[in-house]
């Protein structure tokens, strides 16, 4: 009889040895589930991978204008406006701009479009019909502040004559030039233009006799 009461101390307490040396296992059995799945611990990034950086906007070029090549045409209220722009070259886009009411020309204007490192200048500058400049001073600059696909906006750093003049490209054909004026007295002024291209003139050909008479 000790013999039997000694075996079954034994037993229970090598079974509690057991559960208590695998608390999980005890908890278990106990609840009748099945193995539970083990948590894992999210990964932890590796300081020692290299990180990257948001690579920065290209520099606008002035082959970004390319389009604004050609002859341009408003209908501006009462009044014509025209427009003509060379192709890039040597850095630089040459365009003139005329206004006529009436048949009289109001205003010739001139402008170029100048590339610098990393920058686009805007410089703008008008006259009377005999060349006599309406400024005083230097031309008007500009600075190209933000460029996207179909828009340009330049700013004015020194005064509001004007304080910004925004290109918007709606079409291969069409474009819109913004123009905001801010007067150091008075009201701001906005002056909104929208030009069509034209296109090239094509010259007549002739009609079998020559433009020059043969010498005899």
């Amino acid at each position: 009889m000790l013999r039997i009461r000694i075996q079954v101390v034994f037993a229970i307490g090598a079974a509690l040895a057991f559960f208590a040396s695998s608390p999980a296992n005890f908890a278990q059995q106990s609840a009748g589930a099945g193995p539970q799945p083990q948590a894992t611990s999210a990964t932890a990034p590796d300081p020692a991978a290299p990180r990257t950086s948001p690579q920065p906007a290209p520099a606008p070029k002035l082959s970004d204008f390319a389009w604004l090549e050609g002859h341009w045409h408003a209908d501006w209220g009462p009044r014509i406006a025209e427009q003509v722009w060379t192709s890039p070259k040597a850095g630089v886009m040459l365009g003139d701009f005329r206004v006529i009411e009436n048949d009289k020309v109001l205003v010739i204007e001139l402008f170029t479009l100048v590339e610098k490192t990393g920058a686009i200048n805007f410089y703008v500058r008008h006259f009377t019909p005999e060349l006599v400049p309406w400024e005083k001073s230097d031309a008007t600059l500009l600075n190209l502040a933000s460029a996207e696909a179909k828009k340009f906006d330049f700013e004015n750093p020194a005064n509001g004559r004007p304080k910004r003049a925004v290109f918007t490209r709606v079409d291969n054909d069409t474009y819109t030039s913004r123009s905001e004026i801010v007067p150091e007295k008075g009201d701001p002024q906005v002056i909104e233009i929208t030009y069509h291209r034209q296109p090239l003139a094509v010259a007549a050909p002739n009609s079998g006799a020559s433009a020059h008479p043969k010498k005899k």
